[in-house]
């Protein structure tokens, strides 16, 4: 009989059994400059599911006219919210990840916690790769998005099927596409804005900011919208909040086509004419601070807001590393680990 030695760690089939849990966010350029941010967009400007056009065209677009501009404007903005830490995002993302692994621990769920970037590093590819060589035959996806829509959640799984369909051994994988209604993810996220009424009181008008997309997106099909609106809905429940107390609205449109509305921008500058001048936002569709929430949102909108002739405004924080953020991803795990 035939003996094979000298198998690696990956390929020695008895090593198996482990199971793998892949938290996965955007991502972020490594550094606020011009040259980062231009590979950056590059990558995420290219994905099918984010730009919707026909391929030569905005390839035509993109290398020619928007990675020529938009590079140095968005590193300018990066630079406003960059820390000690590095980016924003990969500072709360890694914190997440080590409470993740710490709670599982804890609760005594064998489970080995990474983390990957959609875009930018560390890449989905590269985790998925050192989760093989690890000997991860169970893998139990987590997108951080908690709305499903196509050019997140989606092209997650497109990037996840890219990666598996080039290994010889696939293995066993459950991918969580949305929590929009989870009942940990609505009361972590209405217990966040409570407390916040608590320290500072009760707002004239409460408005969930949302990351925007084209709105031919949801006449195709994308449940996005409606996910959104169910999650506003049962955070005003849950909080009593009366229909004139709350808003929802759509933030970070690019380009020229019709977007979700209403417009956040837009909605910051005719709420103090409409006698609204005391608001605080929070944004839903993020698990982690970013540049769309600490620039776009606590400056940019405070900004348009203020100069209407609004007097308080207030920006909630996401979930970030919160104990009831991490509890709730746990909540959402636990069905599929041992």
């Amino acid at each position: 009989m035939v003996q094979y030695t000298g198998l690696s760690k990956a390929q020695g089939h008895g090593q198996r059994n482990k199971t793998g849990i892949l938290l996965v966010n955007l991502g972020t350029p490594d550094a606020p400059d011009t040259a980062s941010l231009r590979r950056y967009l590059a990558e995420f400007l290219s994905d099918p599911r984010v730009v919707e056009l026909p391929r030569l065209l905005w390839k035509a677009l993109l290398h020619g006219i928007i990675l020529r501009t938009r590079p140095a404007k968005s590193a300018a903005a990066y630079r406003q919210v960059w820390t000690e830490q590095g980016s924003p995002l990969m500072d709360i993302s890694l914190r997440q990840q080590q409470k993740l692994t710490a709670l599982l621990s804890a609760k005594k769920q064998h489970a080995k916690v990474y983390l990957a970037m959609r875009y930018g590093n560390p890449s989905m590819a590269s985790v998925l790769q050192q989760m093989q060589q690890d000997g991860v035959d169970r893998i139990v996806v987590l997108p951080l998005y908690p709305q499903y829509a196509a050019p997140t959640t989606g092209s997650v799984f497109d990037a996840l099927a890219a990666e598996l369909s080039q290994w010889r051994y696939v293995p066993s994988l459950h991918f969580i596409h949305t929590y929009h209604d989870n009942p940990a993810f609505i009361t972590a996220l209405s217990n966040s804005i409570a407390q916040d009424f608590a320290r500072h009181g009760r707002p004239q008008k409460l408005v969930l900011s949302y990351h925007g997309m084209p709105e031919e997106n949801l006449h195709k099909g994308d449940p996005y919208y409606c996910f959104c609106m169910k999650t506003s809905r049962l955070v005003a429940e849950q909080l009593g909040l009366a229909e004139q107390e709350i808003m929802t609205t759509f933030q970070s449109r690019f380009g020229k086509a019709v977007w979700l509305q209403p417009y956040t921008d837009q909605t910051m500058g005719s709420l103090p004419t409409a006698g609204c001048r005391d608001i605080a936002v929070a944004c839903p569709a993020f698990s982690a601070d970013c540049l769309e929430t600490l620039e776009e949102i606590a400056v940019e909108n405070r900004d348009i807001f203020l100069s209407a002739g609004g007097e308080k405004f207030r920006y909630i924080p996401c979930l970030n590393d919160a104990d009831s953020h991490i509890e709730m991803m746990a909540q959402l795990l636990t069905p599929y680990l041992d």
